[in-house]
């Protein structure tokens, strides 16, 4: 079964028993075996791995995980280093520079937030090659919704961001009156003019967590 290695086995470990996360598996089994998934198997809870429960200063919710080759790495919006940037992640980069004048870094992975305390987090943590949303509706989602039920029950402040529809949708979950919900367009070329540009959610996260006593991110991505 699963193994994380940190406090969310213990936080997840009834989710993993459970009828529809054992559907899952056996969905997921023969996938792997008969088509190119992405991530890695051993990268599917990295979010996780490298960001433990009582660690999460903040929350960035994505859809699904890239669907193209050497993307993906368990991390939403985060691809493997090396790899060209993908549109979503070039306009993160550039609301990055102009609300805080870091410079663009030309490294896609995000690991070094993560490790921070950024919970990366995809909606569907798996997706087959070249089919976006293919293994949507298949279960993740119910899992994921639990953990933003479970970070909504901590007893300390922690940071929402959510960009775009499905992200947002994950508000209704958010009801613990210590938390910050901070709420934009998706960063996609399709969306990011209509209200993610200029939503400075680096800074204001920052000052959300400095207000609470919790030291702010660096969101430095060095290359």
């Amino acid at each position: 079964m699963v193994n994380i290695g940190n406090s969310w086995d213990s936080i997840l470990g009834d989710e993993f028993k459970k009828d529809y996360y054992l559907r899952l598996r056996e969905f997921l089994k023969r996938e792997y075996a008969h088509y190119h998934v992405y991530p890695d198997m051993y990268d599917i809870f990295n979010a996780f791995k490298f960001t433990p429960y009582e660690n999460v200063k903040a929350v960035i919710i994505g859809q699904d995980p890239y669907h193209e080759p050497h993307q993906a790495h368990g991390l939403c919006f985060s691809v493997q280093k090396g790899v060209m940037l993908p549109p979503s992640l070039q306009n993160i980069y550039k609301e990055l520079h102009d609300d805080l004048g870091l410079p663009i870094s030309k490294s896609g992975d995000l690991t070094c937030w993560a490790k921070q305390g950024v919970l990366l987090l995809n909606t569907s943590l798996t997706v087959r090659e070249g089919q976006a949303n293919s293994h949507s509706g298949k279960g993740w989602e119910i899992l994921t919704d639990e953990v933003i039920r479970k970070l909504n029950a901590a007893d300390r402040p922690i940071a929402f961001i959510l960009w775009g529809a499905n992200a947002r949708a994950k508000a209704a979950f958010i009801t613990n009156p210590l938390h910050g919900v901070f709420q934009s367009p998706h960063p996609s070329p399709l969306s990011a003019h209509r209200g993610f540009f200029g939503c400075r959610h680096f800074s204001k996260v920052n000052a959300f967590l400095e207000q609470n006593g919790i030291a702010p991110i660096d969101w430095t991505v060095t290359d």
